[in-house]
């Protein structure tokens, strides 16, 4: 069954949202959950017994107090998409597909730092679960005169879900940890890097969340670079 096909059976608060939030609840549901339901000042998502879960297709810092909030007396849990593979679809103007190819871009795990930088006090909280999604899914994108210059006028209109790959736990620093691969006693975000294969902007942001959740601490510079180590 696709995942589109799936909303549509369910009716799972689904009305008014758009099809990516839509289907991860519809994935992310089990028998006996409630859906949309007001806790205090704020609707939830999904709630499954104690437990709220909410999901979230972007900008982590736009729910940072939110999540703050409902901790003070409640079980969390943000469910986040990364897109590790994606099929770009260009409509016409009657919405017809003009074009379809698959993106050269190819997101991973590492991607959900830029998120955490901004909850970095949250991470260890022992009421805080984060499940991040490794998803396949298809970028809907129409041309429009105030579009985007370097797409060209193409601006995305909609995500859609294919599958979800991988599910992966992030609950505690000592999680995030296990995603690092081995590093020297003592390292620079170059050296996450090249060893975990990413860009030096997500390095920092590794290295950012490490620093604030006290499990790594600078102790010198080399050049410009600051020389951290592990706690």
């Amino acid at each position: 069954m696709t995942p589109a096909s799936m909303v549509e059976m369910t009716g799972v608060g689904t009305l008014n949202e758009k099809s990516l939030h839509a289907q991860l609840k519809v994935w992310c549901s089990q028998a006996g959950d409630r859906f949309e339901v007001p806790v205090g000042r704020h609707v939830i998502d999904i709630v499954r017994g104690e437990l709220l879960i909410e999901i979230q297709t972007r900008n982590v810092s736009a729910v940072r107090n939110k999540l703050a909030t409902l901790l003070e007396e409640h079980r969390v849990r943000l469910v986040f998409p990364i897109p590790a593979s994606k099929t770009l679809v260009k409509l016409g103007p009657g919405g017809e597909i003009v074009s379809r190819r698959r993106s050269p871009k190819r997101g991973s795990v590492f991607d959900i730092f830029a998120e955490l930088v901004s909850i970095t006090t949250l991470i260890d909280h022992p009421s805080f679960d984060l499940r991040v999604l490794l998803i396949d899914e298809v970028e809907l994108r129409e041309h429009t005169p105030h579009g985007n210059w370097r797409r060209k006028g193409w601006r995305t209109v909609e995500r859609r879900l294919e599958s979800v790959l991988e599910e992966i736990p992030l609950s505690s620093t000592g999680q995030l940890l296990e995603l690092i691969p081995p590093l020297p006693g003592e390292w620079t975000t170059a050296d996450i890097a090249e060893t975990a294969g990413v860009s030096l902007r997500v390095a920092q942001q590794v290295a950012y969340t490490l620093k604030h959740t006290a499990a790594a601490v600078p102790v010198a510079k080399r050049g410009n670079a600051v020389v951290y180590i592990f706690v």
